[in-house]
């Protein structure tokens, strides 16, 4: 008898994904009750079963679920091409599973694929031809438009431990369950670019198997780490959209030479335009730096706290960052020409908190969903104006109702929705209406069955398997990229820095990595270190949330919620006026290339936040202090364009110590960046205690 091994392949969590658990759970019901069907296997493969309410259903080889035969008439996956499934399942020759009295069978089968039957394969496999024959022609000419614009993709290989191939597509995901079988893959998007955007996965997997210069991997066994490559699109950027990008350079270089203070309402505007220009020639990253720009303006107008001038310096950097570096990945530095949201077909969504940020007129808060099925996470926002002196915290906007619901709730909710689009960015849009069903309810246990690219056991593992990335200057402007549960073992140790107003926690993750858990003090959520610090210390800490990174050799976790025994507390939306007495922490020792850097860069800040034209004494005397403690530290490359900077502005004036700047700003950005991912020097900031008050 043929032994069908991409039914045997498909657990039940696969064909949840292809239907939904309802369908599921009635099959394996019917199969315990005895209804199941009288199961047949043809010298083609092909398996049939005839039901005893008299439905017959074959499931002939090549083709997916959807596109099976069955005598109930109903479009897509039904019932009944489940219960043959695992009906067949049950049966097949060399099964151990538990009789269909049982039941305990398919909980066994929910993991994914056991280690021991793991398949080292790609999608790449796949040629045109067979992509045609299975997902039809009208989906490569689709894909080919796309591929013609160019896209960016991000690769996870399989592993024993997540053994799906699976491709992040700047709006929707596409996972490979079953190897060698293209008629079971699996996706977010709805079923009417189902077929698109598995062609753009597997060409996506090609392009990585093709990319040049790809060195050879010394340990086979070893699993590959995340790749992202860029496929297809413009190989250079084209007149209009290269002179628009130095419409936007030469405005960043006019803040650079007046200042943030000299930008009024005119140059606002300028900005807006650019913008709007910018997206209009598909350049989403670099339009994104300039909106942020224009935020950071408007925040320094209404003197809100949202402005640092370090952030202000970093995004024209990044501008001329992104100018420099279009040439060599033009895709995946500038962006490509892509729907602004894609429908997704009916997701569950479970959250992991929010962050509340806001300035004088708005506030604004970013919910954060893990996407289970997909295996990353989303973001969804929300911004309300604020009348004239009204001022209000994020408890007081926990009540606001979002999707019908508070915000407390919704930031601690599944919410499953039928009508849900999300962006190339990771931001997701969700509706409330009448034909699109949005419910929203408790969280229960939801974290702890997160798959393991969103539940973290092993957070030093999970980061390296993260791969090599992009510099944050030229990154994808994705959110959410980072956000991660951890799931704790212990809680080490608890501390407030108040010279940083920082609290830093040490917690070890089941693998017994010790990942420092480290929030700042946000003064529209006075309550909120209060409620982390309290939340920590509870008896029993299961999981953290949060954005998980390196930071000078340690894993570092910004948190946004923390489960305990009792529930979810989300800092952001807790009470709270911050009046709590919390444990001290005995000050790190400072990292002296760290230190010299941050200095360096905050010298260059200022410089930016004048202005070049306005740069006081007391700002270029720091600037050549800072060089001083370069050169001392050792940092020889450094001191020497923070002199140049200064040496271009005394002999040819302002306007051509611009390009100075920017090197120096760039060289020292990156600087700092691949040092925070080295060995960490700094001593156990955890130690020692005594009460203070904020």
């Amino acid at each position: 008898m043929t032994v069908r091994a991409d039914l045997l392949a498909l657990t039940p969590r696969t064909l949840a994904s292809l239907a939904n658990k309802g369908l599921v759970k009635r099959a394996e019901k019917d199969l315990t009750a005895g209804s199941g069907p009288q199961v047949t296997v043809a010298d083609d493969g092909t398996v049939r079963g005839r039901f005893p309410d008299g439905t017959d259903t074959a499931l002939p080889p090549g083709l997916g679920l959807d596109a099976a035969d069955c005598g109930c008439g109903a479009k897509g996956v039904c019932r009944h091409r489940i219960g043959l499934v695992l009906a067949y399942q049950r049966g097949a020759p060399g099964d151990q599973g538990a009789g269909p009295d049982t039941g305990q069978h398919a909980e066994a089968e929910d993991t994914p694929v056991a280690k021991d039957t793991h398949v080292d394969w790609s999608p790449a496999e796949f040629d045109d031809d067979a992509l045609a024959a299975a997902l039809g022609r009208p989906a490569l000419v689709a894909a080919r438009r796309v591929r013609d614009r160019g896209y960016l993709a991000r690769l996870h290989f399989p592993t024993a431990d997540a053994p799906e191939p699976r491709v992040e597509l700047p709006t929707c995901t596409v996972r490979f369950p079953v190897p060698h079988e293209l008629g079971y893959a699996l996706t977010d998007a709805s079923a009417a670019l189902r077929g698109e955007v598995v062609v753009l996965a597997v060409w996506a997997f090609r392009a990585a198997d093709d990319r040049p210069g790809e060195p050879a991997d010394d340990h086979p066994s070893r699993p590959r780490p995340a790749t992202e490559v860029s496929v297809g699109g413009r190989t250079a950027t084209t007149e209009r959209s290269g002179e628009t990008l130095r419409t936007a350079l030469a405005l960043a270089d006019d803040l650079l030479l007046d200042g943030v203070q000299q930008a009024g309402p005119v140059f606002a505007g300028s900005l807006v335009r650019a913008q709007e220009s910018l997206t209009a020639a598909s350049l989403h990253w670099p339009a994104g730096a300039v909106a942020e720009l224009r935020e950071q303006i408007d925040a320094y107008a209404a003197r809100g706290t949202h402005y640092e001038a370090e952030r202000f310096a970093a995004l024209l950097a990044e501008l001329h960052a992104r100018h420099r570096a279009a040439a060599h990945d033009p895709v995946g530095v500038l962006g490509t020409k892509e729907a602004p949201q894609t429908p997704l077909r009916r997701v569950r969504l479970v959250a992991l908190g929010c962050r509340v940020a806001g300035t004088a007129g708005e506030r604004g808060a970013e919910t954060y969903f893990a996407h289970a099925e997909a295996g990353i996470a989303l973001v969804l926002r929300k911004r309300w104006d604020l009348t004239e002196g009204q001022s209000l915290t994020g408890h007081e906007l926990s009540a606001r109702r979002v999707l019908g619901s508070p915000l407390r709730t919704l930031a601690t909710a599944n919410v499953v929705s039928e009508h849900t689009s999300r962006a190339a960015d990771r931001t997701v849009s969700i509706s409330r209406g009448r034909i699109a069903a949005t419910s929203v309810t408790p969280l229960g246990s939801a974290w702890r069955d997160l798959p393991g690219s969103l539940l973290v056991r092993d957070a030093a593992a999970h980061l390296r398997a993260a791969g090599e990335r992009p510099p944050r200057l030229i990154r994808p402007r994705v959110a959410a990229d980072s956000v991660r549960v951890v799931e704790v073992a212990a809680v080490e140790s608890i501390g407030y820095d108040p010279a940083a107003q920082h609290l830093e926690a040490v917690v070890r993750d089941l693998a017994g990595n010790d990942v420092l858990v480290s929030a700042a003090y946000n003064p529209l959520c006075p309550g909120g270190l209060d409620a982390l610090a309290a939340a920590l210390g509870e008896e029993e800490v299961h999981c953290v949330s949060g954005m998980l990174h390196r930071a000078h050799g340690r894993i570092v976790l910004d948190p946004l919620a923390v489960l305990t025994s009792r529930g979810v507390t989300v800092p952001d939306l807790a009470p709270g006026d911050g009046d709590t007495a919390l444990t001290v922490a005995e000050p790190r020792r400072a990292d002296p290339i760290t230190s010299a850097l941050a200095t360096a860069l905050t010298a260059l800040a200022q410089a930016a936040h004048q202005g070049l034209r306005h740069l006081s004494a007391p700002a270029r005397t720091r600037l050549a202090d800072s060089a001083a403690t370069l050169q001392r530290t050792g940092l020889h490359t450094a001191a020497r364009l923070i002199r140049d900077l200064d040496t271009a502005f005394q002999r040819d004036g302002a306007t051509a110590a611009v390009p100075a700047w920017v090197e120096a700003q760039i060289h020292l950005t990156m600087s700092l960046e691949l040092h925070a991912e080295g060995p960490d020097e700094s001593t156990n900031p955890q130690a020692g205690a005594r009460p203070c008050r904020r």
